[in-house]
């Protein structure tokens, strides 16, 4: 009779053993999900803050997106015919320094647009993060500026 009870409390004790194990396991995953999810709010803050910063800066300088993106950004611009104006970042929105083995993480760039309107400037300003090669979108935002004349 005691042999009966000894095995049904082990069996019991392995059986809480179990839930408990259970239960931090879903605990651990809805902590890295919401770590994910919390990073990519923060990634696509920064993006807004820097697509709205160009863009601001893109209508006071009246149209000259390479000035716009240095004084918004005060990184290096570089121009890629049919990709537009860009700035690149690395990890967490820090400088990006090219050096041929790493790639940037994140992409800010901007694309003049035809209005069709004479004297309107119009361009596309988007921010980017690069995953497994593909660039996703994070923020993108229109911009456009009244063009002023040499006349006066």
């Amino acid at each position: 009779m005691k042999r009966d009870r000894t095995s049904l409390l082990l069996m019991e004790q392995l059986v809480m053993l179990l839930v408990f194990a259970l239960a931090a396991a879903l605990c651990l995953q809805a902590f890295v999900t919401a770590n994910r999810r919390s990073r990519t709010m923060a990634d696509r803050d920064k993006a807004a803050v820097l697509c709205q910063s160009v863009a601001e800066t893109l209508k006071h300088k009246t149209g000259d997106i390479p000035a716009a993106l240095e004084d918004a950004t005060g990184g290096d611009v570089c121009q890629r015919e049919g990709f537009g104006y860009f700035v690149s970042y690395g990890e967490g929105w820090s400088e990006f320094i090219p050096d041929g083995r790493k790639t940037s993480s994140y992409t800010l760039r901007v694309q003049p647009v035809d209005s069709g309107v004479p004297g309107l400037g119009k361009a596309h300003v988007e921010a980017c993060a690069w995953e497994r090669g593909e660039m996703v979108s994070l923020f993108a935002i229109e911009t456009a500026w009244q063009e002023v004349s040499g006349h006066g």
